[in-house]
């Protein structure tokens, strides 16, 4: 009993010794730690889980592995930077559009312990957001205004992107997506843009008319050449038998005859027996 109680203050001082100076280290789900090494100044680089480290010599930090979202708006409450965030660049032929974007990335898990050696933990301010804006205004002056403002904005994404994951990639940032959330131009601009539109629509609408016309004359002209051949047919019929003349004739005069006398003889009604002379 006395031995116990001799080794059980050692214990306790032991205890309170590794709870005090925590030689060890507990990575959260979706992060790694970057440790260095302050006598060897050497980084290494430890994944989720517990690990052992060397109390006062190791130095410790934590990083986030999962997707991050960047994003330069207008909104005052959206993105790293408070306030208007937005960035103008000029389009291809001069005028000068108000861009929001959005990047999603992740840090290259393989190599977050260069990322800290190299640039730091502010590697945003560093790295992501200037390469954003000079990418975006390089990729914004390749185009026109009117496809930057059009359909065609899923190729200046594309365009960006492409940009953007190669230079990033040099900085152990593996880039996920850029989203350019909106393009506005001035209101004289926009507004000519709109009155286009419109004229388009408008073109596009006398044109149907047109069609419609053109469709409604060829119905006309095959009805008209339809009569015409029934009056041509008809007129033979006549020239076969005249008879037929005094037929339609009396039909017109006296729709209920039942025959017709004439100098040439009886002419029987068609489709009544019995017809009279």
């Amino acid at each position: 009993m006395s031995k116990v109680m001799k080794v059980l203050p050692v214990v306790l001082v032991l205890v309170l010794l590794f709870f005090m100076l925590r030689p060890y280290v507990i990575v959260p789900a979706g992060h790694c730690a970057v440790i260095l090494n302050l006598a060897s100044r050497q980084y290494r680089q430890v994944g989720e889980g517990f690990h052992l480290v060397m109390p006062v010599a190791d130095q410790v930090e934590f990083f986030d592995l999962r997707k991050q979202t960047y994003s330069m708006s207008k909104t005052s409450w959206e993105g790293e930077v408070r306030g208007d965030d937005s960035m103008r660049a000029l389009t291809a032929d001069g005028q000068e559009a108000t861009v929001e974007l959005s990047l999603r990335f992740r840090l290259d898990p393989q190599n977050v312990w260069k990322l800290r050696r190299d640039i730091g933990r502010d590697y945003i301010s560093k790295i992501i957001r200037p390469e954003m804006r000079s990418h975006v205004r390089i990729a914004i002056a390749e185009f026109p205004a009117s496809k930057v403002y059009s359909s065609e904005r899923r190729t200046v994404e594309s365009n960006i992107e492409n940009r953007l994951r190669e230079t990033l990639a040099k900085n152990y940032i593996i880039v996920e997506e850029i989203l350019l959330r909106d393009v506005r131009f001035s209101d004289a601009y926009q507004a000519a843009i709109i009155q286009k539109q419109i004229a388009q629509q408008n073109a596009e609408r006398m044109k149907y008319v047109l069609e419609k016309e053109k469709l409604e004359k060829q119905r006309k002209v095959i009805l008209a050449e339809g009569e015409a051949e029934a009056i041509r047919l008809k007129g033979q019929a006549i020239a076969q038998n005249s008879r037929i003349v005094s037929y339609e004739y009396a039909m017109k005069v006296a729709p209920n005859i039942k025959g017709i006398i004439t100098s040439g003889g009886g002419i029987p009604v068609p489709g009544i027996g019995g017809g009279g002379q």
